[in-house]
């Protein structure tokens, strides 16, 4: 990095700037979720998720859009997040926090979105405080094609920007993303034939002021399963990337992770994931056991009424 600088001001930097790339990364566009994103089949109205550091609760509508979210950390502490759409545009994002028992507008947010299609489409993101705070504001701006190729974010403290380039040569896409013109990442997605089977083969690496930092190769299959990660860290000493580790992932007939097997060095972690279902027709699971730690995970799920063509069958 800057050598003239003690190696404390250095760390400050390398931390302000993955602090900053993370923050950009994240907001590359307004997010929608739906039921897919949870592994929920059906017609699913709330999942109550119970876990080892506390609940999770997620509420849908008909047709199956997330409109609401609560972290529960115990009956005091919890995070809630309400999501309002407009036909199938997200329009306002709010996270709400309560400690204590206690609704906190200093740590309470809005997003509020904006969405321009008069010619290519462009979306704007307000962020606010509920103490009425201005804090960010972030511009969407996407191509012909609907790509996104750019991101403006804007505060009290200045401007930055991000672009994001495509490239194609042969048969590799290659999304490059710069941040105040420095590379941040780039993600290279190509074709792949193992044993006469096609895979998608992508690999990300990350980049500190332009600097190599580390990267990861994953496999997918053609349902668009994660089938292995290969994780490199750069060696500034050779200027490659060198393998850290190598992750395998499995699943059973049902299309569920089932075993996941993690090799770095000489050492091997295998993890295997049995579930139990709730009996209906959509034949969602209510019950993962991770062994051999012997953790787990219960969901209570609850659904809309069927409609009346599903009765009738």
């Amino acid at each position: 990095m800057i050598k003239n600088y003690s190696d404390t001001f250095c760390k400050i930097l390398s931390i302000s700037w993955l602090i900053l790339g993370a923050t950009l990364l994240r907001a590359q566009e307004p997010k929608i979720f739906s039921r897919a994103d949870f592994d929920l089949k059906g017609r699913v109205k709330s999942c109550l998720v119970i876990t080892d550091y506390g609940k999770e609760e997620f509420e849908f509508n008909e047709a199956g859009l997330l409109t609401k979210s609560v972290t529960r950390f115990n009956e005091k502490d919890y995070d809630v997040t309400y999501y309002k759409y407009q036909g199938d545009e997200l329009i306002e994002r709010r996270n709400e926090n309560y400690r204590d028992g206690l609704f906190d507008k200093y740590t309470s947010i809005a997003h509020i979105y904006e969405i321009d299609t008069l010619e290519n489409r462009k979306v704007t993101e307000r962020i606010l405080s509920y103490a009425k705070e201005f804090l960010d504001q972030y511009e969407y701006l996407y191509d012909e094609e609907n790509r996104l190729v750019k991101i403006t974010r804007s505060n009290n403290e200045g401007i930055d920007e991000t672009k994001i380039e495509y490239t194609t040569y042969k048969d590799e896409n290659t999304q490059s993303t710069y941040l105040n013109g420095s590379l941040l990442r780039s993600v290279r997605t190509s074709a792949k034939k193992k044993k006469g089977i096609d895979y998608k083969l992508v690999l990300t690496k990350d980049f500190i002021q332009g600097i190599p930092s580390k990267a990861v190769e994953a496999l997918y299959d053609k349902e668009g399963k994660l089938i292995s990660e290969q994780e490199f860290q750069y060696d500034e000493s050779k200027k490659s990337f060198k393998p850290s580790s190598l992750i395998n992932y499995s699943y059973n007939e049902n299309g569920l992770l089932s075993a996941t097997a993690r090799t770095s060095g000489s050492l091997e972690e295998r993890k295997e994931y049995i579930y139990q279902f709730d009996g209906g027709a959509d034949g969602n699971w209510i019950k993962q056991i991770i062994t051999p730690e012997n953790s787990y995970t219960t969901r209570r799920i609850v659904y809309f009424e069927p409609l009346e063509a599903e009765v009738e069958e």
